[in-house]
């Protein structure tokens, strides 16, 4: 089992940066890959970003990449989403999920757990 929580979310302007957290229990956290995905009002989840078990691979989507980084801290449990350059197309409810010794690709089934969001608004 494996619980996911995060944080870091919140209000921003565009052109601003925010990192969110996605925090981890259990002792095995290491061995999952951790993917990032975002569902806006009225749309479907999507993937943004996702890192291996081991750290080695990351992906991006196209409509993120030059501006968000995944990146990973076993000793800590956590993964984190640095945003930079936001724009309001980036607000959504910002999901981390976890896959047993996955690679972080973009497919939502391929997720064995998920957290419960965090709220990103971008103002214009």
């Amino acid at each position: 089992q494996v619980q996911l929580v995060e944080s870091g979310g919140g209000l921003v302007q565009a052109g601003g940066s925010l990192r969110l957290s996605c925090a981890a229990s259990g002792r095995t956290f290491r061995r999952y890959a951790i993917g990032w995905f975002r569902q806006a009002p009225g749309k479907e989840r999507e993937f943004v970003a996702g890192i291996s078990w081991n750290g080695g691979i990351t992906y991006r989507a196209d409509s993120v990449k030059g501006r968000f980084t995944i990146s990973r801290d076993s000793a800590k449990n956590t993964v984190y989403l640095q945003m930079n350059s936001l724009k309001p197309e980036d607000t959504a409810v910002y999901y981390c999920a976890a896959d047993f010794n996955g690679l972080g690709s973009g497919s939502p089934s391929e997720y064995d757990y998920w957290g419960q969001g965090t709220q990103v608004t971008v103002s214009s």
